[in-house]
């Protein structure tokens, strides 16, 4: 709510009237009919659909855990009947194999008892005992056949079993993601709609929560780099849980016609985790607790490509809070900090000098929200719906580059992450 409100008051501040009255027809004209608002489902309606889906995802979850269960444990058991035919026929087959060693023995030993005999009496022994053993080999071999042949087969049937079981757990786990999918649209479908019935969320104003900038300089020349401080402080007397800090760059050419926004790259670290980040992770993350008349800093370093143009730019920043008891709230103003970027000696852009890049030094001098290196601030402030403050007013000799960035300030707003109201109606419902 913050934001949209900020943003209202910006482009209110450097939009024609006349603009404003010739588009009301046409927003009005969109707007949906009153009977696609009535039939939409009530909060009430909206709570049961998250109740049934998680329902439905529990029993999910809970079948593909007793699924994988089944594959790992309940299959192996001695007592499974394919797993009990794979230990049967196993022993069976060792207890072949044995026994066709030892007909194999027999008939060996059969053969040397014939050799060994003298006499026709004793050969003609011999030769029946060697038949005899002969055919016991065979039949015992025939055995172990069979027996392997059917050990296979109950090992083929144990895989075959423990296959079709992996299948069932993949479309369980389908099943499983479908419903989580369906829970999780339930319940932004939930919080959309009490963002849509309770914009506010219980969100305030608090011009207390400051956001003030040390150490950004006047003038930024291509090919440097520069560090500078975002300080925020709590001006109340009491704690907030969490405060989230809110920076953006944006800037124009000399003429204010061409936006040198991808020439600039704004990062932020602070002193718990040094590491410099990514910009658009700041204002979705805490920088921790605020106790009351307590400051902290937010160290931003400003990096100009060195084929940037002359032109002009600025840094917005502001402040937001959300507290455990779910109250929220942040600064009203967005603060634009100006800047004049000079183009590298020997570029194509307009203008010229050199400048030392300030590299990772952390700036010096100054707290609160005082000014260093000649920067000024320019806030939009809401009051009563409508935009107060001086967006063209920054000093330039040019009007045109600092209304651009006047216009801009509505489209850095738009573009930053969710507010504390945001974080607080996605908490899970009590």
């Amino acid at each position: 709510m913050i934001r949209r409100v900020l943003a209202t008051a910006v482009a209110a501040a450097v939009t024609a009237p006349v603009v404003l009255l010739s588009a009301a027809p046409a927003l009005a004209a969109e707007k949906p009919a009153a009977r696609t608002q009535e039939s939409k489902p009530t909060l009430e309606e909206l709570r049961q659909a998250v109740e049934l889906a998680q329902k439905e995802y529990d029993t999910a979850v809970i079948a593909v855990r007793g699924a994988i269960t089944f594959l790992e444990e309940g299959l192996e058991e001695e007592t499974y009947p394919t797993k009990a035919a794979v230990i049967e026929t196993k022993k069976a087959a060792e207890a072949a194999a044995k026994a066709k060693t030892e007909a194999d023995q027999a008939v060996a030993d059969a053969k040397a008892g014939l050799d060994a005999a003298t006499t026709d009496e004793e050969k003609a022994t011999a030769q029946t005992a060697l038949d005899e053993a002969e055919k016991a080999a065979r039949e015992a071999a025939e055995a172990k056949t069979a027996a392997d042949t059917k050990a296979a087969e109950a090992r083929t049937a144990h895989d075959d079993a423990r296959v079709a079981q992996a299948r069932k757990i993949g479309l369980l786990q389908k099943a499983r993601d479908e419903a989580e999918k369906k829970l999780a649209d339930a319940k932004k479908a939930l919080a959309d709609a009490k963002d849509e019935e309770q914009p506010d969320a219980g969100c305030v104003p608090e011009p207390r929560l400051t956001a003030g900038l040390t150490g950004l300089p006047e003038k930024v020349v291509g090919g440097t780099t520069h560090t500078f401080r975002l300080r925020l402080t709590n001006g109340t007397g009491k704690k907030m849980d969490e405060v989230y800090p809110y920076a953006a760059v944006h800037a124009f050419d000399a003429k204010g016609l061409k936006k040198l926004d991808r020439h600039l790259e704004l990062e932020w670290s602070t002193a718990a985790d040094p590491r410099w980040r990514d910009l658009d992770l700041l204002d979705a993350t805490p920088v921790g607790s605020l106790e009351p008349k307590a400051s902290l800093d937010v160290r931003l370093r400003l990096k100009v490509d060195a084929d940037a143009p002359a032109g002009q730019g600025a840094v917005y920043v502001s402040a937001q809070y959300a507290d455990e008891d779910g109250s929220c709230g942040g600064y009203p103003d967005l603060d634009q900090h100006d800047f004049r970027i000079v183009a590298k000696a020997g570029t194509s852009g307009t203008g010229g000098g050199t400048g030392k890049s300030d590299g990772d030094k952390a700036p010096q001098g100054g707290t609160g929200t005082t000014q260093q290196g000649g920067s000024s601030t320019t806030p939009v402030t809401t009051t009563g719906g409508s935009a107060t403050g001086s967006l063209a007013a920054t000093g330039s000799s040019d009007a045109l580059p600092t209304v651009a960035l006047g216009a801009g300030a509505a489209l850095v707003l738009g573009a930053g992450a969710v507010f504390a109201v945001r974080r607080r109606t996605t908490a899970p419902d009590a």
